[in-house]
């Protein structure tokens, strides 16, 4: 495909699936970029997210002890679904890392991300922030009407309480955490890192954000965790909140390292989604995320 015409097609799911453009509206559009309905189709499935692609980090990993666990349901915090991935091994204490998913939910995708820094010697505990709403469905259209009906302050606020736990992470009677936890998300879970990092004070001491949209350049002043931020040089839409973010966090003299990928696009760490993973990129970003996270969490 033209790469001009591709790069269209990529901006105009990027809308449908961000920005609310009605769904008619984005098929007839891409109908009319791709040339006919089952080449329209073909290419949306090559954009999109696709569960039946291979996880990086096979879910029976020897290596891994991985369960579902629940967190909440007293003191006023709702009952939340997570994923846990943390190494097998004698029972020692170690960093736990938040992974906070896309708006699609938690996926097969996300628990593999999971797992690959739990590989990377964290406890990773991955959170269904859609379970105040009854957990994530399989439609990934629904499961994005719900993020859209989120409370997202509220969520916030479960999810700072939710890091307190993880910190200390007791299993069994066994403490499996070091007092440390980051933060790392993705897209709609990125610009909930940055959020988290407002909101949580001095109890997030680490976060990335994957081409998250930013918070308001005013709350930079209420940072208190050290920040990672990984922009795609062709999303224009986070770029927008994203580069004052950056720059109200250096100007407040927050601890905060930013990389911005050129040519790539929103989305570019995912390996699910054929026509937006970069995979020169995304394993930059995923050496720097995770050294990032060793020095911040040690």
């Amino acid at each position: 495909m033209d790469p001009q015409l591709r790069q269209a097609a990529i901006a105009l799911y990027d809308r449908f699936t961000h920005e609310g453009l009605d769904r008619r509206i984005f098929m007839a559009r891409m109908v009319a970029l791709a040339g006919s309905v089952a080449a329209a189709e073909a290419l949306i499935g090559a954009i999109a997210a696709s569960p039946a692609v291979a996880a990086i980090v096979p879910e029976d990993d020897p290596r891994l002890v991985t369960n579902f666990l629940g967190f909440g349901g007293y003191d006023g915090v709702p009952s939340y679904r997570m994923y846990v991935a943390k190494p097998r091994g004698p029972r020692t204490a170690r960093p736990s890392v938040l992974v906070i998913h896309e708006n699609r939910g938690l996926n097969a995708h996300i628990r593999d991300v999971a797992r690959r820094l739990a590989l990377e010697g964290f406890n990773a505990v991955a959170p269904d922030l859609l379970s105040r709403l009854g957990g994530t469905p399989a439609n990934e259209d629904e499961a994005r009407e719900k993020i859209g009906k989120l409370d997202l302050a509220a969520v916030v606020q479960d999810v700072v309480q939710l890091s307190q736990y993880v910190s200390r992470f007791y299993v069994a009677g066994h403490n499996l955490g070091n007092g440390k936890v980051g933060a790392v998300g993705f897209c709609w879970g990125g610009g909930f890192v940055n959020r988290l990092a407002v909101a949580g004070a001095d109890k997030l001491n680490a976060g990335v954000s994957y081409y998250g949209p930013a918070p308001d350049p005013s709350e930079a002043s209420r940072v208190h965790s050290a920040l990672m931020i990984h922009d795609a040089g062709l999303d224009d839409r986070v770029n927008r909140t994203s580069f004052p973010w950056v720059e109200a966090l250096r100007s407040a003299k927050k601890p905060v390292s930013f990389y911005l990928y050129e040519g790539v696009n929103h989305a570019f760490n995912n390996d699910t989604s054929a026509e937006r993973y970069n995979k020169a990129a995304a394993d930059l970003a995923w050496t720097r995320t995770v050294e990032f996270l060793k020095q911040h969490l040690a």
